[in-house]
């Protein structure tokens, strides 16, 4: 079977503002080489906003020939865990596995450890202390709710604090015992001192550090002095040679803040520089780290690798191959515009990668029986299936034909509609691989459900016989009833019924009810050897993945995507 192709060729080498930037720099000789960074915060699972990020910026390296930091921004332990480190790195991997992998920069390869914002705490708080000496900073006694009400607001200037202009000597002095430890949360801040009046709010005498006694999952308790994102952010930029350090367009209005906090402290090296980009809105979706951890923490999800979830360990298991993904990224662009992305175009990357690499499988996900009289009751005969019709290579599979086998229930109707090419009776179909049937009877049960179909077969329909040319409508999957695996399948759905669930504030109330649905499927027997990470088509059905609660006694597969877009007619 081929390998599945990463990113075509066509796509290798994307145009957008930011890479244009890039090049220029290079090509006057600002910067030698190229070096971005990924610096997600781990206080929750990254999802797929954070793919197009990823796929930016280890793009941007792996196409200009630099390297991509992986940094862990760890300054707030009252929400990080180790555990969420583990599952970030483990998703960067995946996403970059065989397209960027030489691109990853980690401060220890040889242990695999990221970058942390946390390793830098000693250096970040002696540039602290130099903005303390340099007249830039100040310890300030406001309470928060104080610091946010002397901020003022977008049409109304701030006001100074009373404790902006305390001597540098009792600034350093506060702002060391503060590192000693010796205050109680919240009770005292360092404040960059430059302008309560400037238009841009984050100017106004921004909060660079605030006391927390927490425990850090790295640092463990050497620190209770922790540094907030906008001083940390630039000055480990700086730390570790970031060229093009590149944010979503929220972002935009902390960059002056950047820039000012780097040419303060008068740095001797090259100092990097911030762009923005538009980040990925998805409709049907909720990316909200906030919202996402209340779906896990309420249960209304099943952990942050659930299916229907738009995290990355979620589409990871529900079968989403990494390189669709970058593909998407690819697919939708990079501008300076925000904007909601159809998630029919993400489905479509999906389908897309899927039907090129996805083997063939036949299984029916609501079995009735169907008997073919004319053939004796311990009839077998080997048939043969092509394993992917896009994949020559692919090869083909032996597939199990006897007198008793499984058909879709929606596959039969009594009373068909109009147009209805599926079986019926007196109406032939041609089983998929095999031989044209036509339904003769059907037994019920004593409340009326129908138990079992039975037809007879056209013997010589199958290909290469006399009838093998002989034209029906219709065309069913099947599987042979004694052959059979039983299979548990659970059918994922979008998670949300509205293309915007955040409409009025309440995304819950547009929860899909029928968001999962779980059967007891059958499927052919080559369904046992696919490899644990396997995705496979159920013909006619969709697309499906092995799932890890499996067990070689109980297959468990969860649908990837099905084979068209069922709310397009809704949409």
């Amino acid at each position: 079977m081929k390998t599945p192709e990463t990113t075509p060729a066509a796509e290798d080498k994307p145009t957008d503002f930011i890479r244009e930037i890039v090049a220029a720099d290079l090509a006057s000789g600002r910067h030698a080489a190229v070096r971005t960074r990924f610096p997600p915060e781990p206080n929750g699972h990254l999802h797929i906003g954070h793919a197009k990020s990823i796929c930016l910026n280890f793009g941007i390296a792996r196409e200009f020939g630099g390297r991509c930091n992986l940094r862990m921004d760890d300054t707030n332990p009252s929400k990080e865990e180790s555990s969420y480190v583990r599952a970030i790195i483990a998703d960067v991997k995946w996403l970059i596995g065989g397209w960027a992998d030489a691109q990853l920069a980690m401060a220890n390869p040889e242990s695999t450890e990221p970058f942390y914002t946390s390793d830098y705490f000693d250096p970040l708080h002696d540039f602290a202390v130099q903005l303390i000496e340099k007249g830039r900073a100040y310890v300030c006694d406001l309470t928060p709710a104080d610091t946010e009400e002397y901020r003022g607001s977008p049409d109304r200037p701030g006001r100074e604090s009373p404790y902006r202009d305390r001597p540098i000597a009792e600034n350093l002095d506060f702002f060391a015992r503060m590192k000693a430890g010796e205050f109680p949360d919240s009770s005292r801040t360092l404040r960059a001192k430059i302008d309560m009046t400037a238009p841009n709010m984050w100017l106004r005498d921004p909060v660079l550090y605030r006391i927390r006694h927490v425990e850090h999952h790295q640092a463990g308790s050497s620190w209770c002095i922790y540094p907030m994102y906008d001083f940390a952010h630039g000055l480990s930029d700086y730390i570790e040679g970031i060229t093009h350090s590149v944010c979503t367009l929220e972002f935009e209005v902390h960059r002056p803040l950047y820039d000012w906090i780097l040419q303060a402290l008068e740095l001797p090296r090259k100092l990097p520089h911030q762009y923005e980009f538009a980040r990925l809105n998805l409709s049907y979706t909720v990316m909200s780290k906030r919202k996402l951890l209340q779906l896990v923490r309420d249960k209304l999800v099943k952990g942050w690798d659930d299916p229907r979830l738009p995290t990355i360990s979620g589409m990871r298991r529900r079968g989403v191959p990494a390189d669709a993904l970058r593909r998407f990224a690819y697919t939708i662009g990079i501008t300076k515009y925000n904007g909601v992305t159809d998630v029919a175009v993400l489905e479509h990357a999906i389908r897309q990668q899927l039907n090129r690499t996805a083997v063939r499988r036949l299984a029916v996900l609501r079995p009735i029986k169907l008997i073919l009289t004319n053939l004796p009751d311990d009839y077998y005969e080997g048939l043969e299936a092509i394993n992917n019709p896009e994949d020559p290579e692919a090869g083909q599979r032996a597939l199990p034909f006897s007198r008793t086998l499984y058909i879709e229930r929606d596959d039969f109707s009594e009373t068909p509609p109009p147009k209805f090419f599926r079986l019926k009776p007196g109406g032939e179909v041609r089983l998929k691989y095999a031989y044209i049937i036509k339904c003769d009877d059907v037994i019920k049960d004593e409340s009326g459900r129908i138990q079992e179909v039975r037809c007879t077969v056209d013997r010589e329909s199958r290909s290469g016989l006399a009838n093998a040319n002989r034209k029906v409508k219709g065309t069913i999957h099947w599987v042979s009833a004694p052959h059979a695996i039983e299979t548990e399948v659970r059918l994922y759905d979008r998670l949300f019924t509205s293309p915007d669930p955040d409409d009025e504030g309440d995304f819950l109330r547009h929860l899909n009810p029928n968001s999962l649905e779980i059967v007891t499927a059958r499927a052919e027997p080559s369904l046992a050897l696919l490899g644990a990470a396997a995705t496979c088509q159920f013909e006619r059905l969709g697309y499906f993945t092995l799932d890890p609660d499996s067990s070689p006694d109980h297959l468990v597969m969860n649908r990837t995507i099905t084979l068209r877009d069922n709310w397009a007619k809704n949409g």
